[in-house]
């Protein structure tokens, strides 16, 4: 069992930055997979970024490219999104999430932290 704690969420205005934070105890983090996804109001969860637990490659969304950026500290347990150049549709609760695989689909991941929630002013 692996248990995921956000934090780091806020309100900021559009061109601004904010730093998330997932928090991961349990098994052995360095095995994991770690993925950030969002949820806005009315959509359907969506795939922001991902990391892998060997290499630390990464991935993102075509949407955040370029102004996201996300990292692991295998000896934190901790799993970050650094997130510039903010605008009002990056409005959404951003859930962090783990599993062994990894991949861009919400199914892909077992595990999920409860969210944290990201409000872009105009």
């Amino acid at each position: 069992q692996v248990q995921l704690v956000e934090s780091g969420g806020g309100l900021v205005q559009a061109g601004g930055s904010l730093r998330l934070s997932c928090a991961a105890s349990g098994r052995t983090f360095s095995n994991y997979a770690m993925a950030w996804f969002r949820q806005a109001p009315g959509k359907e969860r969506e795939f922001v970024s991902a990391i892998s637990w060997r290499f630390g490659t990464t991935y993102y969304s075509d949407s955040v490219k370029g102004r996201f950026t996300i990292s692991r500290d295998n000896t934190k347990n901790t799993v970050y999104l650094q997130m510039n150049s903010l605008k009002p549709e990056d409005t959404a609760v951003y859930h962090c999430a783990a599993d062994e695989r990894l991949g861009t689909l919400r199914d892909v991941y077992k595990y999920w932290g409860q969210g944290t929630q990201v409000t872009v002013s105009s």
